[in-house]
């Protein structure tokens, strides 16, 4: 990093670190960058998440504390299930190894580098990108990297992640994800393996970049290319679950180009940190102002004000993927925005903005009379067909009613 480069970054880290205030910083990891990827336009979170803000605490304090994250008993059992397969010097990942990856049968050990665990983020990510070269130029030897620290640049501002293990082989490396939930006769829930496959994509994209930086190269344009550079992944990754309800490991090979491919996607049209931030009104903070026992202190309409000063872009889907979810919808519900029926819909109702002008079109079959004379030529065409398409859905539940009724 050159002296300009440093520069450019102390500004912005003591921006963020003001917007955070007090409180201690929260790492972006690839579950919150996943969701992140999903709703590329909502500036709230991508700047609440830069700033390393507690979003649970701020939506507690708003009034809105939301039921989120795993519960208590998942990550008790998902910190056996991987204990169990690190015992031994790993020997129950060993087996999974060998069937998916290829590992001989006659490797009974894997070399494991000390990745500086109880280093800050930033000297862990450099251990981890020496020791991935150093796996990589020895290609007849198998690694196991252990919770390595990978770093990828989000809207010009660094983000963390660490997964649970990276084998490297052959000049090449694979992701390995360790998951809690149980595989019953052969298959799991696909809405958790798409989550772990979703979250899996930012490691993989992670690795690319790093291995690019090494090489001097450039990612390649395609996600569905395979990058051919010493330390590059593999476009699929090693699912590892309990088989059935025991603690014997089971597991799958799993291809997430597709989800590379929206995960790259999305995150480029990310607006660079720095232009949200320039938006935000002088003297805007997150901070709770906690007093001596931890408690929050702030105000809670002083609060609300700075959430406010971020545009956010709610969708239902938000309830299960953020913190603030429950807050964004109660703003959506008193804005009477379309917004809190879901993206379907909202793109359905072209220029409409509110459920009341919905509403009004399914009813009458034609938009407001006052926004007709506002909008351009083309938002009343969208709205005129958007009214069409509501009043023929309200004559459709009217005459389903009517024969119900009768």
């Amino acid at each position: 990093m050159n002296v300009s480069t440093i520069g450019q970054a102390e500004p912005l880290a003591q921006r963020l670190s003001e917007l955070r205030g007090r409180a201690p910083q929260r790492s972006l990891d690839a579950r919150a960058l996943a969701a992140l990827a999903a709703n590329p336009g909502c500036r709230r979170r991508a700047v609440l998440d830069s700033a390393g803000v507690d979003k649970a605490a701020v939506a507690g304090r708003l009034g809105h504390a939301a039921p989120f994250g795993q519960s208590p008993f998942a990550i008790a059992r998902g910190i056996v299930f991987e204990a169990r397969l690190k015992d031994d010097g790993y020997a129950a990942l060993l087996e999974p190894l060998r069937r998916h990856l290829g590992l001989p049968p006659e490797a009974t050990a894997l070399t494991v580098p000390d990745l500086l665990v109880r280093s800050t983020p930033a000297v862990r990510a450099e251990r981890t990108r020496e020791a991935l070269a150093e796996a990589a130029s020895a290609p007849a030897a198998w690694t196991l990297l252990d919770h390595p620290m990978l770093r990828l640049t989000v809207a010009g501002s660094p983000a963390y992640l660490e997964p649970d293990a990276v084998v490297v082989h052959g000049g090449r490396c694979s992701v390995v994800e360790i998951k809690s939930f149980p595989v019953l006769d052969g298959s799991a829930d696909p809405a958790k393996v798409g989550a772990a496959a979703r979250q899996a994509a930012v490691y993989v994209l992670a690795l690319q970049e790093a291995a690019a930086a090494t090489a001097g190269r450039a990612v390649a344009d395609s996600p569905y290319a395979k990058q051919e550079l010493p330390g590059s992944p593999e476009l699929s990754v090693l699912l590892v679950c309990p088989k059935d309800f025991s603690n014997r490991p089971t597991a799958v090979t799993v291809d997430i180009r597709r989800e590379l491919a929206t995960t790259r996607r999305q995150l480029t049209r990310l607006t660079r940190i720095e232009e949200l931030l320039a938006a935000l009104p002088p003297g805007t903070t997150f901070d709770l102002a906690p007093d001596e026992a931890g408690s929050p202190t702030r105000p809670t309409e002083e609060l609300a004000g700075a959430v406010a000063a971020l545009p956010a872009a709610y969708s239902p889907d938000c309830l299960s993927s953020c913190e603030l979810g429950f807050h964004c919808r109660a703003q959506a519900r008193c804005a009477d925005s379309v917004e809190q029926l879901g993206r379907g819909v909202r793109g359905e109702l072209g220029s409409l903005r509110t459920v009341t002008e919905a509403l009004a079109a399914a009813a009458h079959g034609g938009g407001s009379a006052e926004r007709s004379e506002q909008t351009e030529e083309t938002e009343q065409t969208e709205e005129d067909e958007a009214a069409a398409r509501l009043a023929h859905a309200a004559a459709l539940r009217a005459e389903a009613l009517a024969g119900t009724a009768g």
